[in-house]
């Protein structure tokens, strides 16, 4: 596991590099949750996305000369762009294995802060472990994990100093802090962050239905895998199984799981629009749509929830906000 202290060490490698991204409030979202309701914007970080912090992290971890030899990541996107951005400004080459039916969005971006693209066919079964491995082998690149990887969890732990600093700024000691989960890094970080320095808040990690590996997990006490192609309307949190390193975290540190529908990500986009004037993805909402719609599985008191992303296709958001 990690610790508290390697999370205190990327937030000084992150000074000067990550934002310390706001932590919002609306007056007409408390009123729909009935309760107090604060947005840790992530879709404010570089990047669109909490991943900068991770790939800030893990490369900035790396002793100089593993750094110059490249590094190499797999990705639907947020990830992606990420070490793509961390590794331009660090000045190395980056790699990043991307299924060719990601978010078109995802891939330009990725490609245009300066990382050489491969995709590979996701939804016929090719493999973009045995691709990265001969890539890894042949250009001697490192691989940087999406989640789990003791030094993206302590990149994404800096979230999670921040969320308590702010929620101490604004008053609230105890809170729900609800969590957009794929594979468990930003809720392992936050989670072991908090557990140091916000000891009254409880993290709950919430995913998309039919992607609910996390909560199941947590019932079961061991690793629960989904069945089926991981691709779907929230693909950034869209993971086959948390980690052999944050289930620990989270079995430690987290309170029950929650699950949304498509449609309620859908509609906390909308209102994020609306009343935050925020672009958020489908992945980087479900910790919104938990909130709004799944109250009554929360305790009494003020939550706390990330907007994790913002990097959605154009389109889709059109049709998304058409649709309300």
């Amino acid at each position: 596991m990690i610790t508290v202290a390697d999370i205190e060490a990327a937030a000084d490698r992150a000074k000067g590099v990550v934002r310390r991204t706001p932590l919002l409030s609306s007056p007409f979202l408390d009123e729909i949750a009935g309760r107090q309701v604060f947005l840790k914007a992530e879709v404010l970080q570089h990047t669109g996305s909490f991943k900068f912090r991770g790939g800030w992290s893990a490369l900035s971890a790396m002793d100089e000369a593993t750094r110059k030899q490249g590094v190499l990541a797999f990705s639907s996107g947020n990830h992606a762009q990420g070490v793509a951005w961390a590794a331009k400004l660090h000045g190395v080459p980056a790699t990043i294995l991307m299924p060719a039916d990601a978010p078109a969005l995802k891939i330009e971006n990725t490609r245009a802060m300066g990382a050489e693209v491969v995709l590979y066919d996701r939804a016929g079964g090719e493999s973009r472990e045995e691709m990265g491995e001969a890539l890894r082998v042949e250009r001697g690149l490192t691989l940087v994990k999406p989640y789990d990887e003791p030094m993206v969890i302590a990149g994404q732990g800096t979230c999670g100093l921040e969320i308590a600093e702010q929620a101490a700024e604004a008053g609230v000691t105890e809170a729900t802090v609800l969590t957009c989960c794929g594979g468990g890094g930003l809720t392992g970080g936050i989670a072991t962050a908090l557990a140091t320095h916000a000891p009254g808040t409880v993290v709950r990690p919430v995913e998309p239905e039919g992607f609910d590996d996390v909560a199941r997990s947590l019932r079961s006490g061991g690793i629960e895998q989904n069945n089926g192609p991981e691709v779907g309307l929230c693909d950034a949190i869209i993971t086959r199984a948390p980690g052999n390193i944050t289930f620990p975290i989270m079995a430690a540190h987290c309170g029950p799981g929650l699950v949304v529908t498509d449609e309620e990500a859908k509609a906390a986009m909308r209102h994020a629009a609306s009343r935050l004037k925020l672009v958020v993805e489908p992945g980087g909402a479900v910790a919104l749509a938990a909130v709004l719609f799944h109250g009554k599985e929360l305790a009494d008191g003020p939550v706390i929830a990330t907007l994790s992303g913002g990097n959605v296709d154009p389109d889709l958001y059109a049709r998304i906000m058409a649709e309300g």
